[in-house]
């Protein structure tokens, strides 16, 4: 498996805990699901239930495997879903290049387990050297990376300043949308840089957020309460966000957002012309990424065989002895497909 590097959740307020877990040593991997526009199959992932990383583009989409290496599909005009060789790989992100108007490009990056960025795509960008990031971000033709000391470096298309990052070495977490760019520093408070048509580069106060998100004109932030408050754009109501406090992860599309909760289920609003809003139901999910038009989200699934674990969900308990009451009488032979028919 391949090395990887810590993603890390920061609360507040009274004392500063940074809380990291390697997102590929959970016990969860998972299968993907798509919905929303599927023009070039972007929506229809492949088949597996070893993949523990999303991210999904201007008309196609990338996953991370367990195994460190990523796998590509949907629109490829520029090689853009043609993903390198290796299993060294521990985060990626989906970005585009400005074309012509309703034109989708497509440029992607991922880091390494070295600490190194590699990207493919669209034409060319020179990436910056070193390999001492953690986190990479792909805007509408400008990208972000977090480098260990805390500070954030930018590249690419920057009209509107920004690919040109704040100063300072207490950021945590960075996001890059269609023309602005946000961060989340150590404190909880939010700053952000770049086109500020509609106020998406003017963040709330507060020092209690926990996670951050860009989409087209709009942002999002998650608190550390587990609520969720928005900014920018509004016309499709992306701004307009959900009551409650139980989200656990945020994901910012283009006009459409994606929220995933504490119990595993997925709500959204926002832009729905391609049906992106009608996320699929259940409470098994344990990740999301909101496209320009199309979604995707991870299942869970255990990776380990556990004798008595009948739903698969990585435990043997009461709801194990709910789906063997419901089976009392099993016989494999006739009925393979039972749940409680594990094959060895």
């Amino acid at each position: 498996m391949a090395s990887c590097v810590n993603k890390c959740w920061v609360f507040f307020p009274i004392v500063v805990v940074v809380f990291c877990l390697c997102t590929i040593q959970f016990a969860f991997a998972g299968s993907i699901v798509g919905w929303g526009w599927n023009s070039d199959g972007q929506a229809t992932p492949p088949d597996g239930n070893d993949f523990v990383e999303i991210a999904a583009g201007i008309g196609y989409s990338l996953a991370l495997k367990s195994d460190g290496s990523i796998v590509g599909w949907g629109y490829n005009a520029y090689g853009q879903a043609t993903p390198p060789d290796g299993n060294d790989f521990v985060t990626i992100d989906t970005g585009g290049v400005p074309t012509q108007p309703m034109i989708p490009s497509g440029y992607s990056l991922a880091l390494k387990s070295d600490g190194s960025i590699i990207s493919w795509g669209s034409s060319p960008i020179v990436l910056p050297e070193g390999n001492d990031y953690t986190a990479i971000a792909a805007g509408d033709g400008h990208y972000l990376a977090l480098k260990t000391d805390g500070s954030i470096m930018g590249w690419g298309w920057n009209s509107d300043g920004q690919a040109t990052p704040p100063d300072g070495n207490d950021f945590v977490a960075i996001a890059a949308g269609y023309g602005h760019s946000l961060a989340l520093k150590t404190n909880g408070y939010i700053v952000a840089w770049g086109r500020n048509s509609d106020g998406e580069a003017i963040p709330p106060d507060g020092n209690d957020f926990v996670a951050i998100a860009a989409g087209g004109q709009h942002s999002l932030a998650l608190k550390s309460d587990g609520s969720i408050v928005a900014w920018g754009h509004n016309y499709y109501g992306e701004a307009t966000f959900p009551d409650g406090n139980d989200f656990v992860a945020i994901s910012a599309g283009y006009y459409h957002n994606l929220a995933l909760k504490s119990d595993g289920s997925i709500v959204s609003w926002g832009w729905s012309a391609s049906d992106q809003n009608n996320p699929p139901a259940g409470n098994d999910f344990v990740a999301i990424a909101a496209g320009d038009g199309h979604n995707l989200a991870i299942k869970k699934s255990c990776k380990y065989i556990l004798a008595g674990d009948l739903n698969d969900d990585c435990k043997v308990d009461f709801s194990d002895f709910e789906i063997l009451a419901a089976h009392w009488l099993i016989d494999c032979n006739l009925d393979p497909s039972n749940p409680a028919c594990m094959p060895k």
